[in-house]
């Protein structure tokens, strides 16, 4: 049964911690049509896919809305189906979003003609940013006399007055409603739909000290105690204004900062969106205008000058010039342009001047498509997620229960006089220490950045799943044609007689050979010209199909192919084919070559290896991977080509076909091995969809990257060993946020209970409690982002 399946992204507004995505990610599970939900703390966004005859973005919306969070659906142009494709295969394999050609795929619900608008997300984190600045300087000015007055404990006689708790709540009052309204107006809504999240905690933990230091102030009798720290004894009352309003400057404090790192993370996509020119010059009516690059359409001619940036993706017309393609490709080395050469928008122009016409524009150029992809993969989840995720869902209830018993608790067994005031101390302080924002933050942070990290570098990852199984990877296999080699035949050998020159031999045999259309006389051609030959044009040029061509270059007679072909005429090759055997064996192609009837020696090509090949695949080894290699090749060529590399013969796979390289992927998961399967071709796709983890190659077909979890944009093969060292350095920054995500809490909840106490007479601030949960958080983004830095060679 065919099923149309839609993705949308919805902005959510009100999310405080782990625990609210965990409640908006049910709630829209739950509503009909929907397939697959995902909300990203960190982004603060909720990716949907969804039926469309079903529900709307509209109505996904709503049901975000109803239980008190606020989600902006995307306007503009209608949604975009991410396929039409079988539901079992929906749910076996997510491979939606599309690279080259087909945007339709990943197209969020918001994009436009000019690509997708990333800009209103960047304003409203602007926004959030100074709203929460303002209130952390309001917040603290007036909270620094509280403070003060609150650590001197008596000892300044000008705080010994009467009317001194008033200045206190004349001083506190102002933080409390106006810098902590947010946290009271969520825990609000959290309530009426019974549900609790962090809002819900520091709500009711300084809530709790603020209600409590009010009726102390204004009922002083109920709660004195007696103070016997001196000679004279005096009424003293203890208040907590200082707790409630530190404690909410702290709490902002640390939401300014998480604020401003998490958005450091993001900080690959918005380099990436900057790179597009704003402005594209074009040839309309034999006239250049400068237009919107909004503007520009499929089949415009356009013109860049030395130093401009490509606006769009399109192919040259006219002018030599070399395109700096870093920006795509993570490689320095300017890439030569000609005409009929690919060019890409957001690359830059360097040196001559280029006369291109449009391809690609808006949303299907490879920019956009790149930035699609990138946004999806940080919006996705990781499985090691799923762990956070379940204890998020159950972690503000389980604080709220251990700090309510914490009361009880200390208030049955302290002292009388300082039962009330010890039981609030630790309610408050359980309440506040506790952090579920550090849990939400532990994961996608992390992706966030990997992912960005392997855009600038050329890797393009589709996902967390992806990422995670990249850093298990023990085997890797390689397809041999345009992976390890360059995936196309290249002059390698010439061999000649005495009495012929070499040179001279090259410059007959590819003058004969520029009017085939076989690729081996292209090899030969090439590798005339690029030996600086000066060819002649043939004539009487005849292709004898299966053996070679014959033709008269400068009125000599020129016979070129296999052995045959020469033997047919009489023509004795005895001196040449020990030579041709041995070139054989070496995995080349041998071509006979005879001028006016003699034997003049052999020319070979051969699908060379790409020069990074081997280093790559030592890189692999030295990653701990097993490598091996699948052709279609015969044994000998497939053995000379993993014997260059270094790969071990028993790793070996020759004469396969293309129906079954799957099934060696197959034998090598049933032996135990977590495999990845790097290749480019359509006949790759089956194996790539097959491993655990399947990596394109970018210079290869749209459909091997489709069918792939990772594409590598440079077609360079050590982007692969790039790759994994990247998903193991990724990993290792999540588990080591989950781990100080789960101590963190798992430690400091118990000591702000104050179980210490009995042992060290000593309790937790709330003051304290507060600054640490602000710093928990932190340090996890901050640890995050030191994946900026990671070095993946």
């Amino acid at each position: 049964m065919e099923s149309t399946t839609n993705r949308t992204d919805l902005a959510i507004e009100g999310m405080s911690c782990a625990s609210c995505a965990s409640n908006i990610e049910r709630r829209l599970a739950k509503q009909p049509g929907v397939t697959s939900a995902s909300v990203n703390f960190a982004t603060k966004v909720a990716t949907v896919k969804y039926h469309p005859e079903t529900t709307t973005p509209d109505k996904l919306a709503q049901a975000v809305d109803s239980i008190g969070y606020k989600a902006i659906a995307p306007t503009s142009t209608p949604v975009v189906p991410v396929a039409s494709i079988p539901a079992h295969a929906m749910q076996a394999h997510d491979h939606a979003a599309m690279l080259a050609g087909h945007a339709s795929a990943s197209h969020s619900a918001h994009a436009t003609k000019g690509g997708e608008d990333h800009s209103s997300h960047m304003n409203v984190g602007d926004v959030e940013q100074k709203r929460l600045m303002r209130k952390v300087i309001v917040g603290a000015v007036l909270s620094l006399p509280v403070l003060v007055i609150a650590m001197s404990h008596g000892k300044i006689a000008i705080f010994n007055q009467p009317w001194i708790n008033w200045l206190q709540l004349a001083l506190t009052t102002p933080v409390v409603v106006w810098c902590g309204s947010q946290f009271y107006r969520m825990a609000w809504m959290g309530l009426k739909h019974f549900r609790a999240n962090m809002d819900s905690l520091v709500a009711l933990g300084t809530g709790t000290a603020f209600v409590y230091s009010i009726a102390a102030t204004i009922w002083p009798g109920f709660f004195t105690v007696t103070n016997h720290a001196g000679m004279d004894t005096m009424p003293m009352v203890p208040v907590y204004y200082e707790a409630a309003a530190v404690i909410i400057v702290l709490v902002l404090l640390g939401k300014l900062l998480e604020a401003r790192a998490t958005g450091n993370t993001s900080a690959a996509i918005r380099k990436l969106i900057g790179l597009q020119p704003k402005t594209a010059r074009v040839v309309r009516n034999g006239a250049e205008i400068d237009i919107p690059i909004a503007q520009v359409s499929v089949g415009d001619v356009l013109l860049v000058r030395p130093g401009e940036k490509i606006p769009v993706d399109g192919t040259v017309e006219s002018g030599d010039s070399a395109i700096d393609e870093s920006m795509l490709t993570g490689e320095s080395i300017p890439v030569e342009k000609k005409a009929g050469s690919p060019v890409f928008g957001a690359t830059i122009n360097t040196t001559g001047t280029l006369r291109f016409r449009a391809t690609k524009v808006g949303n299907d150029t490879a920019l956009q498509q790149i930035v699609r992809l990138v946004q999806e993969a940080q919006g996705s989840k990781a499985p090691i997620a799923r762990l956070a995720d379940t204890i998020a869902g159950y972690f503000t209830p389980a604080v709220l229960a251990i700090a309510t018993l914490t009361f009880f608790v200390w208030y049955l067994v302290a002292p009388v006089d300082t039962r009330l005031s010890m039981a609030l101390v630790t309610f408050v302080s359980a309440l506040i220490i506790a952090c579920p924002c550090a849990l939400g933050l532990a994961t996608p942070t992390a992706i966030m950045v990997g992912t960005g990290r392997g855009a600038e570098h050329g890797i393009l990852i589709k996902g967390g799943q992806a990422l995670e199984t990249a850093h298990k990877l023990s085997a890797i296999i390689l397809d041999k044609t345009g992976t390890l080699t360059q995936g196309k035949p290249a002059l390698t050998d010439v061999f000649t007689l005495p009495g012929f020159n070499e040179a001279e031999l090259v410059r007959l045999a590819a003058s004969a050979e520029r009017r085939s259309e076989h690729p081996l006389a292209a090899a030969i051609v090439d590798g005339a010209k690029a030996r600086g030959a000066s060819l002649a044009e043939p004539i009487a040029f005849k292709a004898i199909v299966g053996l070679g061509i014959e033709a008269t270059v400068d009125g000599r007679a020129i016979l070129i192919g296999q052995r045959t072909l020469l033997a047919d005429r009489g023509i004795d090759t005895s001196a040449l084919d020990t030579f041709a055997g041995k070139l054989a064996e070496a995995g080349k192609t041998p071509m006979y070559a005879a001028i006016d009837g003699k034997a003049a020696g052999l020319i070979a090509v051969a699908d060379t290896l790409k020069p990074e090949s081997k280093t790559a695949v030592e890189q692999m080894q030295r990653l701990g991977l097993r490598v091996a290699m699948i052709t279609g090749d015969n044994a000998k060529t497939a053995a000379t080509v993993a014997k260059e590399v270094g790969i071990e013969p028993a790793m070996v796979f020759a004469e396969v076909l293309p129906q079954n390289k799957a099934a060696h992927v197959k034998e090598l998961q049933a032996r135990g091995f977590i495999v990845g399967m790097v290749g480019d071709g359509i006949n790759d796709a089956p194996a790539l969809a097959q491993a655990d983890v399947g990596l394109a190659m970018g210079t290869g077909t749209d459909i091997a990257m489709e069918a792939a979890d990772i594409t590598l944009i440079r077609g360079d093969l050590r982007s692969v060993p790039e790759a994994i060292a990247l998903s193991r350095a990724t990993m290792r920054a999540i588990r080591q946020n989950l781990f100080w995500a789960f101590i963190y809490n798992v430690v400091g909840i118990p000591i702000a209970a104050g179980v210490l106490y009995p042992v060290t007479g000593w309790l937790l601030s709330p003051i304290i409690a507060s600054g640490a949960m602000a710093f928990s958080s932190v340090s996890v983004v901050l640890n995050s982002l030191r994946l900026r830095s990671s070095k993946l060679r």
